[in-house]
């Protein structure tokens, strides 16, 4: 029975702070355009309120990014999320006080195979902690677009990780071996939460509010605006110093 127990627990999401329980998120305008597969019976039966759900795991998405609801926060009017049948796992679309979010009915069929609704809330809390930074994050100026997969790309995508990471929706065997803090997705996203593990508990706020006080942006600007002009605390060395405790090197 314990170690049942002790399974629960992995999963479960972190309380919402006192501070973020009646902010505003948005309104959830919830859509099911593809209400005949597998996948969407599956998402209504583990999730028979979509509204309720999206709008808690987007308070939990804030107090990542944000230290009090009197930040500079993006404010969303709507989030439009659709339930669709495609070739996919997820993404978000839109700017400015709208945006949506689409997640494919075949990602939670694929992610339900072995009947485990642990594993399909973690995956789909997962996915929607990633999309919901996308709304709410800041966006760096000055470094380029996110087209060109340069340093505004790995800001966005790496920040978007470091949030699933920092609320447990990714564990120790998702993370990537190699590449750079430019890297992007979970190699950017697990050397942030490392980060804000180890050096600096407030790392990914500071980090977010980088992209409105450092112009123009770069992660060697971020990383000495937040830990001043200490040698030990650059990216690089910071980099370095990860893939020594990771094993990596």
């Amino acid at each position: 029975m314990a170690k049942n127990k002790e399974k629960k627990d992995i999963h479960k999401p972190a309380p919402i702070e006192k501070q973020w329980r009646k902010y505003f998120v948005g309104n959830v305008d919830f859509r099911d355009v593809s209400p005949n597969t597998a996948g969407s019976e599956i998402y209504k039966h583990i999730i028979p309120d979509p509204s309720s759900y999206i709008t808690e795991n987007a308070k939990r998405v804030l107090q990542t990014l944000y230290f009090s609801p009197k930040d500079s926060i993006p404010k969303l009017e709507t989030i439009i999320y659709t339930l669709k049948d495609y070739d996919g796992i997820s993404a978000k679309s839109g700017s400015g006080k709208t945006i949506g979010i689409v997640y494919s009915t075949r990602w939670i069929e694929k992610s339900f195979a072995n009947n485990d609704t642990a594993k399909l809330d973690y995956e789909t809390r997962g996915v929607l902690y990633h999309e919901l930074t996308h709304a709410y994050q800041l966006e760096p100026k000055g470094c380029g677009t996110y087209g060109d997969h340069g340093i505004y790309w790995a800001f966005i995508e790496g920040m978007a990780d470091a949030v699933r990471v920092a609320n447990g929706c990714f564990t120790a065997k998702d993370r990537p071996k190699g590449g750079t803090w430019t890297s992007g997705y979970r190699t950017t996203g697990f050397f942030l939460n490392w980060i804000a593990e180890n050096k600096d508990k407030n790392f990914l706020r500071k980090f977010n509010r980088s992209a409105l006080e450092v112009i123009p942006w770069s992660f060697e600007g971020a990383f000495k605006h937040i830990f001043g002009d200490n040698e030990k605390y650059t990216v690089e060395n910071l980099w370095n110093e990860y893939q020594k405790a990771m094993g990596d090197i």
